[in-house]
């Protein structure tokens, strides 16, 4: 079982660390404490937790897709030279950046303050883990 400090489920979740400890106090989330005595939780029940509560803004363009990595988000800068352009969007907690072409970027009418859905289809995931865990 891998355990979380209630400090890290807090941000993993969105949310304070004293709502953390009172979600232990209501029985949302099982304490326990660990080796040196601090609080933890199941790092399994905060990824349940994380999941069933996570807000997912609404794809607005109703399109059937099978990519399944969405991102809807609000468009904070774009850079744009004679060929290629950077676009920045945020998506709630998360800042994605898009390279295309200064074509794509003028027919799709992007601005900051626009809205857009980022689209990542890629097969290559890199994932890091903390502490350096192999």
């Amino acid at each position: 079982m891998s355990q979380i400090r209630i400090r890290d489920a807090a941000t993993f979740l969105g949310v304070s660390d004293d709502t953390v400890r009172r979600w232990i106090e209501q029985g949302l989330l099982e304490g326990e404490k660990d080796e040196s005595g601090r609080t933890v939780v199941d790092g399994l029940a905060v990824a349940h937790l994380a999941r069933s509560s996570a807000v997912i803004p609404v794809d607005p363009s109703e399109i059937g897709r099978s990519a399944r990595n969405r991102f809807v988000g609000v468009v904070t800068e774009v850079i744009v030279d004679t060929v290629m352009a950077q676009v920045e969007l945020q998506c709630g907690p998360h800042r994605v950046v898009s390279l295309m072409s200064s074509e794509a970027v003028r027919e799709l009418g992007l601005e900051p303050g626009s809205v857009a859905i980022a689209v990542v289809k890629a097969t290559t995931v890199i994932i890091e883990t903390p502490g350096g865990k192999a």
